[in-house]
C-alpha cells in the first residue's frame, strides 16, 4: 500500500482499515505499565500493540544512558515480525498523546526505510467503533537493519553542533521542564546550554491536529531552522523528540538527528554542564 504522506487522518485511515499491506499501530504509553490491558479494553480495529519500554527500547540500564535507549536491530526485527508488521507494509501509527508517543514508531521506521505515517490527532481522532481483545496477526517477515549514524547524533554531537554553530539543537519538552522550573522525572533540572525551546506541543492546533507545513516552516525557521535536516532535535528520552523530527519533515526542511539520549543521558555525566532559564 503505498501512503499519501507522513500524516493521514482518520476518514484515510477508516476508508482503508481492511486493505492488504496496511497495519495500524497503537502505541499508547501509559506510566504504570498497563499499556497492553489499555489496549485490550479498545483499540482501533485491527491494530497491534507496541509498548514504548519493552518494544520500542532497550533496557536503560543505569547511569550514562537515557531511559529510552534503541533496542538493536536485531531485537527491533523481532519484534515487528511478531507483531506482524513485514518489510512491505505501510504502519499507520497511533496514540492517545496527541502523537509524541506514536511518533517515535514513526521514527524508528522511517529512518531505516519502511513506510510509515502518523494518525493525526490520534485516537481522538477516530470516530469508528473500537474493538476489544489482543492484537490477531500471524509473524510476518520484518528485515534486521542497523540504524543509520547519520539519523542519530550522541552527546558529542550535540555538544559539537553547538560549539561550532553547525545547526541548531532543540528541545521538545515542556517550556517549563527547558527553563529548569520543574523536573517531574529526571534528577537534574534544565537544557543542555545553548539549546533552543521547541515543545512538540508548539507543533499542533487548538485540537490537537498538526499545523500545516508553511505554518510549521515559519514556526521552526523563527529558532533557526533550516533546509537539509542539520537541527538537533532531543526531549526527556529520545520519544517527544521524535514528534519534532515529524513536524520538521512535514515543513519540508529535512529530517534532523534525533539524540536518542536526550536529556536524561545527558544528565549522566556530571561534567557536562547544564544550563537553566529562558532562550539562550
Amino acid at each position: 500500500m503505498k501512503l499519501p504522506g507522513p500524516l493521514v487522518d482518520a476518514d484515510w485511515l477508516r476508508e482503508r482499515l481492511r486493505e492488504p499491506g496496511l497495519v495500524v499501530a497503537d502505541v499508547r504509553w501509559v506510566p504504570d505499565g498497563t499499556g497492553r490491558a489499555v489496549f485490550a479494553s479498545g483499540h482501533i480495529p485491527g491494530a497491534v500493540y507496541l509498548d514504548i519500554d519493552e518494544d520500542l527500547a532497550a533496557p536503560a540500564g543505569g547511569a550514562g544512558l537515557g531511559r529510552h535507549p534503541l533496542p538493536s536491530p536485531s531485537h527491533f526485527a523481532r519484534t515487528m515480525t511478531l507483531a506482524g508488521i513485514g518489510d512491505d507494509d505501510a504502519v499507520v501509527c497511533y496514540d492517545a498523546a496527541r502523537g509524541s508517543h506514536a511518533a517515535r514508531l514513526w521514527w524508528m521506521l522511517a529512518v531505516t526505510g519502511r513506510a510509515a505515517a502518523l494518525l493525526d490527532g490520534g485516537l481522538e481522532a477516530w470516530t469508528g467503533p473500537l474493538e476489544k481483545g489482543a492484537a490477531r496477526r500471524s509473524p510476518a517477515p520484518f528485515t534486521e537493519r542497523l540504524w543509520p549514524a547519520e539519523a542519530i547524533a550522541d552527546a558529542e554531537a550535540v555538544a559539537t553542533a553547538i560549539r561550532e554553530g553547525s545547526g541548531p539543537v532543540l528541545d521538545a519538552r515542556a517550556p517549563e521542564r527547558y527553563r529548569g522550573e520543574v523536573e517531574p522525572i529526571d534528577a537534574r533540572a534544565g537544557h543542555i546550554p545553548g539549546a533552543r525551546s521547541a515543545p512538540w506541543t508548539a507543533n499542533l492546533d487548538e485540537r490537537g491536529r498538526f499545523l500545516p507545513p508553511e505554518e510549521l516552516r515559519q514556526w521552526y525557521e523563527s529558532i533557526d531552522v533550516g533546509e537539509g535536516g542539520g537541527a538537533v532535535s532531543y526531549c526527556g528520552s529520545g520519544v517527544t523528540a521524535c514528534a519534532d523530527a515529524f513536524a520538521m519533515e512535514r515543513a519540508g526542511l529535512g529530517r534532523p538527528r534525533v539524540y536518542v539520549g536526550s536529556w536524561s543521558e545527558w544528565i549522566g555525566d556530571p561534567e557536562r554542564p547544564i544550563a537553566t532559564g529562558p532562550e539562550p
